[in-house]
């Protein structure tokens, strides 16, 4: 790999491809070069990168020619149609988005819990589910030290999860609703503000939903875990940014609070709030735009055998989506 590779994002116009962008610049990425790829309509504007202005160039099938890596977060049909053209170019491609995720010859990655997979890549490594990696960086610490069998968990999960429409659409709800007007829909099934929807993705013939799914499917990759399972819950919350996770997991070894306060201490990435009489604990006010996630009310669980519950909360578009794929790009700098 170049030391100094030519990178692109692909989507680069989007909320997760604007954060790739400022991540680069934040963590001083050495790049040589970077290139901004996204649909025609996006051709010509300039987004700020290291103070200079960079012109969003169309994505097209020839598009990766002296590219090393791509940042790709324009969703599962670009992806499945590009990222491979991208890999025959000799670009690695890391990809944001579902569509490789459960493929034996694609490394899914979170570099905090397996960044040793990422050398196993042909070419495109995978990204996981924002509600996975917020989870998965409070639960693979405890699952290493007490090995960990199965979660139940609830989500609760912000609107920019959907896009800049969905943060457009409770913006207007809310006003629409203060100044007594009719309430209209465009992004979710039903209202959204002062209200919450407890479907998040398409259901399944289980009854789950998709996005409730990948954390079993995700987690059992992720943390090398093929037995794990995980019943959850998904909610879309009327909160801008940062998805919460409340777990409770049971493990194959005893735990107790202490033991696992001084785990997720010392776990990378991740900081333990958890002062609940002092009314401090996690929330997706404060972890907005922070590359660490946070987890606190840690207590035991009482309805489990060897339980613990905690609450977790990260900025899903970052450690949930652009910070770890930028994290993946400097694994393959290593």
């Amino acid at each position: 790999m170049n030391p100094k590779p030519h990178v692109a994002v692909v989507g680069a116009t989007g909320a997760v491809g604007i954060e790739m962008i400022k991540t680069l610049e934040k963590r001083n990425f050495p790049l040589g070069k970077l290139t901004l790829l996204a649909s025609a309509r996006s051709v010509g504007k300039k987004l700020p990168f290291k103070g200079t202005d960079v012109t969003v160039a169309e994505l097209t099938r020839d598009a990766f020619g002296g590219i090393d890596i791509a940042l790709f977060s324009a969703g599962g049909s670009i992806s499945k149609e590009f990222a491979p053209l991208a890999a025959q170019a000799g670009c690695v491609v890391v990809d944001n988005s579902s569509a490789f995720r459960q493929d034996d010859n694609v490394p899914l990655v979170i570099p905090e819990i397996n960044a040793a997979d990422v050398k196993g890549h042909r070419g495109i490594i995978a990204n996981p589910n924002c509600t996975t990696a917020v989870t998965l960086m409070a639960l693979y610490p405890l699952h290493a030290t007490f090995g960990c069998k199965r979660i139940f968990a609830s989500t609760y999960q912000a609107v920019s999860g959907t896009g800049a429409k969905a943060i457009a659409e409770l913006e207007r709800q809310v006003r629409q609703i203060v100044h007594g007007e009719p309430v209209t829909k465009e992004v979710y099934p039903h209202q959204i503000a002062f209200n919450v929807l407890p479907q998040v993705d398409a259901f399944l013939p289980s009854g789950y939903t998709k996005e409730e799914m990948k954390m079993e499917n995700e987690g059992r990759k992720i943390m090398h875990h093929p037995t794990f399972r995980a019943s959850v819950t998904c909610v879309r919350v009327p909160v801008y940014r940062s998805h919460a996770v409340a777990v409770s997991a049971e493990f194959e070894r005893p735990v107790t609070v202490e033991a696992a306060r001084e785990v997720l201490k010392k776990a990378p990435g991740l900081d333990v709030v958890d002062e609940p009489a002092q009314h401090q604990y996690p929330m997706p006010l404060f972890t907005s735009e922070k590359y660490n996630c946070e987890v606190g009310r840690l207590r035991q669980d009482c309805a489990l055998d060897n339980g613990l519950c905690f609450w977790v909360c990260g900025d899903q578009l970052l450690k949930g989506a652009a910070l770890n794929a930028v994290q993946i790009a400097e694994e393959l700098l290593k």
